[in-house]
């Protein structure tokens, strides 16, 4: 049984698909810090100095009542929320991450489109006379010899 999953697990599309999920996990860890640190601060300042990673609605207060300045304010203080703001970050970040697998996607199918091979130059044609395939430039026909 350990052979047969040694067998299973070495063949090259299990570690193809290994090598495929390591590196989705990595870039995924840049598509996030990429959103966070690069993207959304810009956009927050656009809007007034909104912090997305921040927005979020109280269902329920905690031991300490709110108001809370932060998400992390609420959350320590047991509140119940809804955090739209990370909500909002999940989906800008998967957005580029699906727009990047589009890339990926179209530019391996762009490499796996076989080029048409070229026709075959004709190099024989059939006598009107007796139907036999003759050569392109006969003038006559070997087996009938009409002319043609």
């Amino acid at each position: 049984m350990l052979q047969e999953f040694k067998k299973f697990a070495m063949r090259g599309n299990v570690v193809d698909m290994a090598v495929g999920i390591i590196i989705g996990g990595a870039f995924g860890t840049i598509v996030k810090s990429l959103v966070n640190d690069v993207i959304m601060p810009p956009i927050g300042l656009l809007l007034g100095g909104v912090d997305f990673s921040d927005l979020f609605v109280t269902l329920k207060e905690g031991a300490v009542t709110g108001p809370y300045s932060t998400l992390a304010a609420a959350q320590e203080a047991g509140a119940v929320t809804i955090s739209y703001g990370l909500f909002i970050n999940s989906v800008i970040s998967f957005l580029i991450v699906a727009f990047a697998v589009f890339l990926l996607i179209k530019s391996i199918n762009k490499l796996q489109t076989e080029e048409p091979e070229p026709e075959e130059e004709v190099t024989t044609k059939e006598c009107p006379f007796c139907v036999t395939s003759i050569a392109i430039q006969a003038t006559r026909c070997p087996n009938c010899t009409s002319t043609l």
